[in-house]
């Protein structure tokens, strides 16, 4: 089995944010790792051409005992499959260890194995707090307090008590000797299947996070995230209009993310797209008539006042 590779679950209506992914990994992976796409079965001819010699597609059907037909916890089945696929991949046995990747990332520099891996058989962790998100008010509005709630659960159901939470949104490398504990430990001795688990809280990487810190099956090695995720268009919004550019959040991260429930009626945006054409993603043609107006009575106050002077 590979040492680590790097997963990338997607489906058809993510197909043109797969194709941007895609071409950044081969644009950045100075180390020749492989990507496993995994898609529906009615999909794969589509994503076929994304195939070669580091990258492989494969069928979702490899999972199918897993995965659901009926919404869980309140979110379509295509959802949790997608997170089913996940915590599942390791089952392959095709890897050791597996960086998940978002369709709707892209990577911004280049990346060895040494990026995923403490030594030849650790993975480096991603546990953080995310402090900042609590702090930022639409955010916990509209995410925290239900996360935390479902993450306290999972604490409980593991039997893991610790009152500071850590863990990850995604992008986590996964060690799958923790995942087969997962399995064989925790969901057969209860008779639960990944989906039973994410009935209880439909966070994967906090079921991974938590049986890991309780376990410690592998040695925790701490890294900061390794995307850079823009929740909401707010968050985006603040560093287009600071100017900060995709080479300046390469200094501190591996990818970055715009999250697609937000972004995507907006359509594929160019992460290095100059302030302009990223503005234009979000506003309308009254909004940039207005922007003008207010441009041009600026520029003229500005030259009446420096005449006066």
């Amino acid at each position: 089995m590979e040492p680590v590779s790097l997963l990338l679950k997607s489906f058809r209506g993510d197909h043109a944010y797969a194709v941007r992914l895609v071409e950044s990994f081969h644009e950045f992976n100075v180390d020749g790792l492989r990507l496993h796409v995994v898609v529906p079965h009615e999909d794969v001819e589509l994503f076929a051409p994304l195939a070669g010699v580091t990258v492989d597609v494969i069928d979702e059907s490899e999972f199918a005992p897993h995965l659901v037909q009926e919404p869980v916890a309140g979110l379509r089945a295509g959802y949790i499959n997608q997170e089913i696929v996940k915590l599942a991949f390791w089952e392959l046995e095709l890897t050791e260890n597996y960086f998940c990747v978002d369709s709707d990332a892209v990577f911004i520099r280049q990346f060895t194995a040494s990026d995923f891996m403490f030594d030849d058989r650790t993975p480096f962790t991603v546990l953080v707090e995310d402090k900042e998100l609590a702090v930022e008010p639409r955010y916990y509005r509209e995410y925290w307090t239900v996360r935390e709630a479902a993450i306290r659960r999972i604490q409980q159901e593991v039997d893991y008590e610790d009152p500071v939470i850590r863990t990850c949104h995604g992008h986590q490398v996964f060690s799958s000797a923790v995942l087969r504990s997962l399995k064989t430990d925790f969901l057969d001795p209860r008779g639960w299947d990944y989906a039973d688990a994410l009935a209880v809280a439909p966070y994967e990487f906090s079921w991974y996070n938590m049986w890991l810190q309780k376990t410690h099956l592998i040695d925790i090695h701490g890294r900061e995230p390794y995307a850079k995720v823009f929740h909401h268009e707010g968050h985006h919004l603040e560093y287009v209009l600071r100017g900060i550019r995709p080479k300046d959040i390469a200094r501190g991260y591996l990818l970055l993310v715009m999250n697609s429930n937000y972004s995507r009626d907006l359509g594929i945006i160019d992460p290095g797209a100059t302030k302009p054409e990223t503005l234009s993603h979000y506003l309308s043609y009254g909004e940039v008539a207005a922007v003008l107006r207010s441009k041009a009575k600026d520029t003229w106050r500005r030259r009446v006042t420096r005449r006066q002077a």
